[in-house]
């Protein structure tokens, strides 16, 4: 019985590592280090920085700013749970629904046709 509680404790540990959020200019290494894509090289370089020149206004700063991290890189940071800012999650979460729209294509009121969805 014992058993079976430490293991569901443990996956849920896990899960909810995966759904975090983590702010890039609150974080600490540890929490920098969850991200996938983050290691301990890439978690000390964000940390110096932002202690040497302050927070990073967005996703083009923190690419500018640290070292090896491009556009393409800070993207799938950001996919994988990343955020820069404290209203990162609202504005990609509502990024995503506006891609998302922007992607289907739905016919016009009044036919009896279906909606068509197209994603690229």
């Amino acid at each position: 019985m014992l058993r079976k509680i430490l293991v569901t404790a443990a996956m849920l540990a896990a899960f909810g590592h995966a759904y975090a959020v983590v702010d890039v200019n609150t974080a600490n290494e540890e929490a920098l280090r969850t991200i996938k894509g983050i290691g301990p090289a890439k978690a000390k370089s964000i940390l110096d920085e932002r202690e040497a020149h302050g927070p990073f206004k967005d996703g083009p700063d923190l690419a500018k700013r640290v070292k090896g991290m491009g556009g393409h890189t800070v993207e799938r940071l950001q996919a994988e749970g990343l955020a820069i800012g404290a209203s990162a999650p609202a504005v990609a979460a509502s990024g995503a629904q506006n891609a998302a729209s922007a992607n289907t294509k739905v016919a016009p009121a009044g036919k009896t046709e279906t909606a068509v969805v197209v994603k690229k």
